[in-house]
């Protein structure tokens, strides 16, 4: 199952708050005997993987990141940000509209409603480095520098900052993405080109789409079809996808779309994995999950660079590995029920949950209850 990932303009930035939370020490049922081919099931026995170690209080709650994690406490549309640390104690207290991650030691944090609020940057004190001043502000600090937005709802202008809020490449673009492997993507007058740390074009705007650099190279879209260029903003894989999947490389490959349907290719462009999946997510821990038939009725497995099924199609959903382990749904809907498999399919957590995270950082987010009323806490390996 893909993660959270669009080709789009910015989104506004996030946001974070100082409480103490009790930090729970309970176990949950773990461990499962199963084949590698075969169907997994549920087994007995306990391990410490599995154990929750912050108790389900909050109503979301992203993954941990340099050592804190983004929470919310209130619903939706009233409730506010915070960031806790791995015991579950409110470094940062709720206050902010927006959820945040920390990168580089710093987090972007946003107050109030698109149309009015203003976004700025905390350190992990929670103290406000740059002032809360931005209409936008882009995925947080990379390489040095953010991206951020100088205007309202009907429009931006996009520059980089330093991380001290000043700008090291004025507002000028009309839309732009974070600093990958010393380049990023910005657009002018409607098509999207790349940009080095001082604002210099090294790719001209061209592109209707496109993605960061991953291990050298960046998915960019022209006349409906997915190519991939490198830095020199040469065309190494001629367009002819038609979509792909977060449009980065890893571990080598990248899945790509043509035809309904999915596969992955290497760097020169050649098929490792024959386009036949319905779905996929990039590959993790030398796995892939691949889904076969619609999110109804049809199952993920996962696959390795050959193409060859390790674990064959049996979960409703699946998230990719982590920390040498995967969140898997048995069952659909809300009736379903997440655990984490092993990557031999042995559950090393058993289907309990209403929804699961992967591991990062050696602690997973899960959620106990329903999307409604559940509260979100944290298990550890």
């Amino acid at each position: 199952m893909r993660c959270w990932y669009a080709f789009a303009m910015m989104p506004k930035g996030p946001a974070l708050f100082v409480l103490t939370l009790p930090v729970a020490l309970g176990l949950f049922l773990c461990s499962c005997n199963s084949g590698t081919q075969g169907p997994v099931s549920p087994g007995a026995g306990r391990s410490p993987t599995g154990r929750l170690v912050i108790t389900p209080q909050f109503e979301a709650a992203t993954q941990f990141n340099e050592g804190l994690a983004c929470v919310r406490i209130g619903d939706e549309k009233t409730g506010k940000w915070g960031f806790i640390d791995t015991q579950g104690h409110f470094i940062v207290n709720p206050q902010f509209d927006l959820d945040a991650r920390f990168r580089e030691g710093l987090a972007e944090v946003y107050f109030g409603s698109y149309k009015t609020g203003r976004g700025g940057v905390i350190n992990k004190q929670g103290k406000l480095v740059v002032e809360p001043q931005f209409h936008a502000i882009g995925w947080g600090f990379s390489e040095g520098l953010a991206a951020v937005g100088i205007g309202d709802e009907h429009g931006d202008q996009w520059g980089y900052i330093d991380r001290n809020g000043k700008f090291a490449i004025n507002p000028q673009f009309d839309g732009a993405w974070q600093f990958n492997e010393g380049l990023a993507a910005v657009m002018t007058g409607g098509k999207w080109g790349y940009i080095d740390r001082y604002g210099k074009l090294v790719v001209p705007p061209q592109f209707d789409e496109h993605s960061q650099f991953s291990e050298g190279l960046a998915a960019v879209k022209m006349g409906g079809k997915w190519g991939f260029i490198d830095k020199q903003g040469r065309c190494v894989v001629n367009p002819q996808f038609d979509s792909v999947i977060y449009g980065e490389f890893s571990e080598n490959l990248v899945a790509v779309e043509i035809g309904g349907k999915w596969g992955f290719i290497d760097k020169q462009g050649k098929f490792a994995v024959n386009p036949q999946f319905d779905d996929v997510s990039e590959f993790s821990e030398d796995l892939a999950e691949v889904h076969i038939g619609d999110y109804q009725t049809g199952k993920s497995g996962y696959i390795d660079k050959q193409g060859k099924f390790v674990l064959k199609p049996q979960f409703n959903i699946a998230r990719s590995f982590t920390e040498g382990m995967a969140a898997v749904r048995i069952g659909s809907g809300e009736t379903g029920k997440w655990g984490f498999i092993d990557k031999h399919g042995t559950f090393v957590v058993n289907p309990q949950f209403g929804n699961a995270y992967p591991f990062s950082e050696h602690l997973a987010a899960v959620r106990l209850g329903d999307e409604s009323t559940g509260k979100w806490g944290f298990i550890a390996h």
